[in-house]
């Protein structure tokens, strides 16, 4: 499966003017749940914000990857988001975050939920490709630079 199958233009927020991680993870559910991706909103907020208190999902290099699993949801959700000034988000490298791509996937879907992970991490290694994410100005822009990039992988 590829990222763009799951991200769509309503739900990428860019440059939001948002001071706190949870904030962020509120923004992003709340889109999810405006443009009726998520079944049972509540069960979606519940299972990111348990995977959160686990272990901080900010993955380094200024981005950060909330996910978690529930079955109340039809099909694998993405969620992005830019943020106009980095925030602390209890990254493992300590530095502040700009970029987040939540997912949420079925809990039967473990493989799937794997792969997405590892492929939407791959592509935030690159420095030129975050770059290229937080100069973008609209959701189409975002898209063209995923698509891109993932037929580079």
């Amino acid at each position: 499966m590829k990222i763009t199958e799951i991200l769509k233009p309503s739900a990428i927020l860019l440059k939001q003017d948002i001071t706190s991680k949870e904030q962020v993870l509120d923004t992003m559910l709340n889109c999810l749940e405006k443009t009726g991706l998520l079944a049972k909103p509540d069960e979606a907020r519940k299972a990111v914000l348990e995977r959160e208190k686990i272990m901080s999902t900010g993955i380094g290099k200024g981005f950060a990857l909330p996910h978690g699993k529930t079955n109340h949801i039809n099909e694998t959700v993405g969620a992005f988001l830019t943020l106009k000034h980095p925030i602390d988000f209890n990254s493992l490298d300590q530095e502040p975050v700009s970029i987040v791509f939540m997912l949420i996937g079925r809990e039967n879907t473990v493989g799937t939920h794997l792969r997405l992970l590892s492929r939407i991490s791959r592509l935030m290694n690159s420095d030129s490709f975050r770059e290229n994410i937080l100069q973008a100005d609209t959701p189409e822009q975002i898209i063209e630079f995923f698509t891109k990039e993932e037929e580079d992988l």
